[in-house]
């Protein structure tokens, strides 16, 4: 049973970045694709990026790109997401989620393993 658990969320100013952390546990990630989606109130989960945890290959919402990076660290099987000059409209529950196999998809139904959610909450 994969665990994930992300941190890194927060109260912070527009223009401002976070680096949220999901860290991977009781699986083998060998063949693993993870993502990070964010659900604001109001609005349905939306997709945000992803990455291929073998080759490292990296998806983005437009939204996002040139903003946000995903990454991730092989030897402590724990994704990172920096989010960069910060908006309002960024404010959102970040989720991490994941999935057995390398293909990306962006909607939340093809993701089995999901996170608690971390709070990013950007003031004007």
């Amino acid at each position: 049973q994969v665990q994930l658990v992300e941190s890194g969320g927060g109260l912070v100013q527009t223009g401002a970045s976070l680096r949220l952390s999901c860290a991977a546990s009781g699986g083998t990630f060998s063949s693993y694709a993870m993502a990070w989606f964010r659900h604001a109130p109001g609005k349905e989960r939306e997709f945000v990026a992803a990455i291929r945890w073998s080759s490292g290959n990296t998806y983005y919402a437009d939204p996002v790109k040139g903003r946000f990076t995903i990454s991730r660290d092989n030897a402590n099987n724990t994704a990172y997401l920096r989010v960069s000059s910060l908006k309002p409209e960024d404010t959102a529950v970040y989720y991490c989620a994941g999935r057995i196999g390398s293909d990306i998809y962006t909607l939340p139904k093809n993701y089995g393993d999901w996170g608690q959610g971390t709070q990013v909450i950007v003031s004007s």
